[in-house]
């Protein structure tokens, strides 16, 4: 697996060749390194903008087009199709929700756009599954619809607006889980640790619940759930229902400001 980050750590100093050859200095406005996603501002007017475009109406199979700066070869384009969609479980951020394409992408490509027939954005090329280093089939791209909204709240606030229901640790059932725990289920999220001043706790989650939905739709994995949680709006309350003691519960749970990320 390899990633190739545009702005991680500490960068500071950042410079933007322009397609006509201008190079002009780049500010940061803000990153998330959840999503390895950031916005740079720069100094210049009346430059062209590719339209978004709107990623949830993409289908597996649809022709895409992959633009970057492979091997500092600016502005390659490759062809390829959407070959996956809500890819989560790769490994390369703590938030996934990936466009998969086979369009060849590699070291260098990410940041860049990922384009419909139309000429519209509807991703952001960010990682390959590659066991070279290089190309081999299966490149990772984020939503444009995801990156739209983590752009807007980093203009906005200077970070990303993302809720939480306090410290919470919780894994995917697997079958041994559903033996150690006596469960009759095979699918859900098993609770695992939470913190008292949680307000999952406050609202009465229990380690040892089996959280099976969330706002009425199916959980089948930790993934699944902690993009449910990161996505849920702060200040609403969402409804998590679970399996205890062979009961079923609906435990109504206020969703809070997820804590500020270090660095």
């Amino acid at each position: 697996m390899t990633n190739h980050h545009v702005v991680s750590g500490n960068v500071r100093d950042i410079r933007v060749v322009l397609a006509d050859k201008r190079e002009l200095q780049g500010q940061i406005v803000g990153r998330d390194p959840m999503t390895d996603i950031a916005v740079i501002r720069i100094a210049a007017r009346g430059l062209p903008v590719v339209p978004w475009g709107d990623s949830s109406k993409l289908k597996v199979g649809q022709w895409v087009l992959a633009i970057g700066s492979p091997f500092q070869l600016n502005q390659s384009v490759t062809l390829g199709i959407v070959s996956a969609i809500g890819r989560t479980g790769v490994g390369v951020a703590d938030y996934e929700d990936f466009i998969q394409t086979d369009a060849a992408i590699n070291p260098g490509n990410s940041g860049g756009g990922l384009v419909n027939t139309r000429g519209e954005l509807v991703g952001i090329n960010t990682a390959i599954l590659s066991r070279s280093g290089g190309y081999q089939g299966v490149g990772f791209a984020v939503p444009s619809n995801l990156a739209r909204r983590i752009a807007e709240d980093l203009i906005r606030y200077g970070e990303v607006q993302r809720g939480s229901v306090g410290m919470i640790r919780f894994v995917t059932l697997t079958p041994e889980l559903a033996e150690e725990y006596g469960l009759s289920v095979d699918r859900g999220v098993v609770v695992l640790q939470m913190t008292r001043s949680s307000s999952a706790y406050r609202a009465g989650l229990r380690p040892g619940d089996v959280i099976v939905s969330f706002n009425g739709q199916r959980v089948e994995d930790d993934g699944q759930l902690r993009k449910l949680l990161l996505d849920a709006q702060v200040g609403t309350t969402v409804t998590i229902q679970v399996l205890r003691d062979g009961r079923t519960l609906n435990i109504k749970v206020p969703v809070v400001p997820r804590p500020r990320e270090r660095g």
